[in-house]
């Protein structure tokens, strides 16, 4: 689908059971819903819009995303939902919310090898005019599979772009540079450290941006990454001249009728492939370690107290407890946060509820999100947003943009960072931000080489 209007993918490129099974893919929405800046109340044209069509929960339950309002919400999305300054910070390079409202969807379930298209005859309101619509749909959808991908356009000016930053010193990658030198990120933590000691809060999530300059299709690249980084809830989409590429392995909340679930990850070591040993004790480190554990249960107590605001009193429950996941550059723990929604509540009272994700924050999140802009000096973007679904089938699901870069202005961005805690040493904080870069950074080169 590249080069049709406003393409979106939720790939499940590792499948893992039982997570991973789906993969849906759609592009030209019937309608698009932009923002350039937060607003008090981002989300009521989209649901005036969709309440005017009606869910269809009479659908089988066919997974993925089947059609409905899909898009992104950048991090600076936060200030639409919690009361926070607005900083001065350099102006983004893409919108704060980009929402399309998608009519079909081309849907893979990984465990039967099925494949189909799906097609809801939005916005018809009709019997009949729903039916004709989704059948043309249907047709269109599949002659555009049998034709020939339209052209990209080069998303980076034939001569490139000057990055301002500090180089990484990679010479892999030798024009690779990040918006902190090891020095001042070492300081920053320090920083986040005395906060936490005088009381202000427990934990604050701190992050570098990586930058490089990008031309050729954002799409191969993508294809790259999915390869090389397999995830769960990975994810790519473009519009406007600008991509995101995500290779995300964290679920941010999913919602099946009247239940929602969040998947919240602290903790993270490195992997060691060709040490099959020391990997096996890495893992029973990061499961034995007193700081990451203390840092995912901090992260599941302020998910508990996001969702208790839309959730049933004495819903919520954590089936699961700083589990260790392996991935393929990194091990992760893992925790589930389950809660049964209040009456008319649904998944945009869970989006207001919660978001920006409490993993990504700190706690108390406000004032973790006042220090990180301090800190960071710079506007996040998609990075430790969300690239979400809302399906008419009433399902809905969305994920932690992550493992992400994020493609505009000749530009290649890919932010890492991690939870700073009292025990945090700055060192090793830096040395993770590296550790959760090294899969993108893979991808990145195998695209450079692939190009030249």
């Amino acid at each position: 689908m590249e080069g049709r209007g406003s393409p979106i993918l939720f790939d499940s490129s590792l499948l893992r059971p039982p997570l991973g099974r789906y993969s849906s893919l759609s592009a030209d929405p019937v309608r698009v819903y932009r923002l350039d800046e937060p607003t008090a109340d981002p989300f009521s044209a989209i649901r005036r819009d969709l309440a005017a069509f009606g869910t269809m929960p009479s659908l089988p339950d066919l997974g993925g995303f089947v059609g409905g309002a899909a898009g992104f919400l950048s991090y600076e999305m936060g200030r639409s939902f919690e009361r926070l300054p607005v900083p001065r910070l350099p102006g983004a390079p893409l919108p704060a919310m980009h929402v399309g409202l998608y009519d079909w969807s081309i849907v893979w379930d990984h465990f039967t090898g099925r494949c189909w298209i799906a097609s809801t005859g939005f916005p018809e309101t009709s019997e009949t005019a729903r039916l004709a619509r989704a059948r043309d749909r249907i047709r269109q959808v599949r002659e555009w599979l049998g034709a020939p991908p339209l052209a990209a356009p080069q998303t980076v000016p034939d001569g490139g772009v000057e990055i301002d930053g500090h180089s990484l010193a990679m010479p892999s990658l030798p024009l690779l540079k990040s918006n902190f030198t090891r020095p001042q990120y070492l300081e920053a933590v320090a920083r986040v450290v005395e906060y936490i000691r005088a009381g202000d809060i427990f934990q604050a999530n701190l992050s570098q941006q990586l930058n490089h300059p990008f031309g050729g299709s954002p799409v191969e690249l993508y294809e790259i990454l999915r390869k090389v980084n397999p995830a769960p809830f990975a994810g790519y989409m473009a519009a406007d001249g600008w991509a995101i590429a995500s290779a995300s392995p964290e679920r941010f909340f999913e919602v099946r009728g009247d239940e929602v679930s969040t998947r919240p990850i602290k903790g993270t070591r490195r992997r060691w492939h060709d040490r099959p040993e020391a990997d096996l004790f890495r893992a029973d480190e990061l499961r034995e370690s007193d700081k990451d554990l203390s840092e995912n249960v901090m992260i599941v107590d302020l998910l508990r107290n996001d969702l208790s605001r839309v959730c049933r009193p004495g819903s919520i429950r954590v089936p699961q407890l700083c589990r260790v996941e392996t991935y393929e550059t990194v091990q992760h723990l893992v925790s589930e946060v389950r809660g049964e929604l209040q009456s008319g509540r649904d998944f945009w009272d869970t989006l207001s509820a919660a978001f920006p994700g409490g993993s990504i924050t700190g706690a108390p999140k406000v004032r973790a999100m006042e220090i990180i802009t301090e800190l960071e000096q710079i506007p996040r973007g998609p990075y430790c947003g969300t690239l979400f679904y809302s399906g008419f089938d009433g399902r809905s699901d969305s994920n932690i943009l992550i493992r992400t870069f994020v493609i505009a202005e000749g530009l290649l961005r890919c932010s890492v960072g991690g939870g700073v805690v009292v025990a945090s040493d700055p060192a090793a904080e830096y040395a993770e931000t590296l550790h959760k870069a090294a899969g993108m950074l893979r991808a990145l080169e195998a695209w450079q080489q692939a190009a030249h």
